[in-house]
C-alpha cells in the first residue's frame, strides 16, 4: 500500500505510529521504511532503566525510539550517515519528548570518529544492510539501507559495536536468516561470546526469514538457539507478536 502523507507533514514524509501509538515516527514515504524489523530488534535488546544504548545506522530512529518507550530512564546515541535521516531521527526524538534522553550523530560507521568514545554503552544494536552482490536498488536511499557494499561489511558493524559497548555488554543484530552464520562469525571475531540466535518464524512450520543474533562482549559460554517467535496465526498476528508490536513487550534472551 502506498503511504499517504498526513496533513501538515513535509512532502515526501509520512507520519506513522509504533507500539500502539506510543511512538510517533516521521519517515520518508519512499525508500526503506521502518516497521516490523525495527520493533523486533528493539524488543530483543536487554536494556534496563538507567543504562545507555548505541544504535548504528539508526535511520529515522524507529528502533531507538521503541527502546526509549519501553525502558524508563534509558539514554542512547544513534549514528546515521544520511544527513536527511539523521535530521529526521533528531526531530523524532523531539516530537516524542525524548530529546534529553538521546542524541543523533551524523557519521559513517567506517569513520574513526563515528563514536563519541569507547565502552560508553551497555548495549548496542543494528539492522545492517542485508543484501550482498547482485544489483542494488535504483533508489539510492533504499540501496544504502539494504545493500551491503564496501567500506562497511557486516564484520565492520560488529567491530564498531564492540568499540562502543562496554565489557559484559550486549550487541544485537537483525539479519536475514541465510546470513546468520556470517553474523555469528562477525560477532565472535569482534569479541562477543555466548551468542544466541532467535528466529522470527513467519508461521508455524515455515522457514524463518529473519533472525536476531545477540552476543555479549568478553563473555564465555555456550552458544544457544532460542525458541524464537511465530509472527502470524490465522489471518493476523500471533498473540506473541501482538504483545511486542502493541504492548512493547520485550523478547526473551
Amino acid at each position: 500500500m502506498t503511504p499517504v502523507p498526513s496533513p501538515g507533514i513535509t512532502p515526501g514524509i509520512t507520519e506513522d505510529r509504533l507500539l500502539d501509538g506510543r511512538v510517533l515516527l516521521h519517515q520518508p514515504s519512499d525508500g526503506l521504511r521502518a516497521g516490523l524489523d525495527a520493533v523486533m530488534l528493539a524488543a530483543h535488546v536487554p536494556a534496563r532503566p538507567g543504562e545507555a544504548v548505541l544504535e548504528l545506522g539508526c535511520g529515522s530512529g524507529a528502533a531507538l525510539l521503541c527502546l526509549l518507550a519501553r525502558v524508563p530512564d534509558l539514554t542512547g546515541i544513534g549514528v546515521e550517515r544520511d544527513p536527511g535521516l539523521a535530521t529526521l531521527a533528531a526531530e523524532n526524538l523531539r516530537r516524542n519528548g525524548w530529546e534529553g534522553r538521546a542524541t543523533i550523530r551524523t557519521a559513517d560507521i567506517a569513520e574513526p570518529d563515528a563514536l563519541p568514545g569507547q565502552g560508553f554503552a551497555a548495549h548496542g544494536l543494528a539492522n545492517p544492510p542485508y543484501w550482498t552482490g547482485g544489483t542494488a536498488s535504483p533508489d539510492p536511499r533504499r540501496a544504502a539501507a539494504v545493500h551491503e557494499a564496501e567500506p562497511a561489511p557486516l564484520r565492520l558493524w560488529a567491530q564498531v559495536l564492540a568499540r562502543g559497548v562496554r565489557m559484559g555488554g550486549s550487541a544485537t543484530l537483525i539479519l536475514p536468516a541465510h546470513r546468520h552464520g556470517e553474523g555469528w562469525a562477525a560477532l565472535r571475531e569482534a569479541g562477543f561470546g555466548a551468542v544466541s540466535l532467535f528466529p522470527l518464524w513467519p508461521r508455524a512450520g515455515r522457514e524463518a526469514k529473519r533472525v536476531l543474533l545477540q552476543g555479549w562482549r568478553g563473555r564465555r559460554g555456550p552458544d544457544r538457539v532460542l525458541p524464537g517467535l511465530v509472527l502470524h496465526e490465522g489471518q493476523g498476528w500471533s498473540a506473541g507478536a501482538e504483545a511486542v508490536l502493541r504492548q512493547g513487550t520485550a523478547l526473551p534472551g
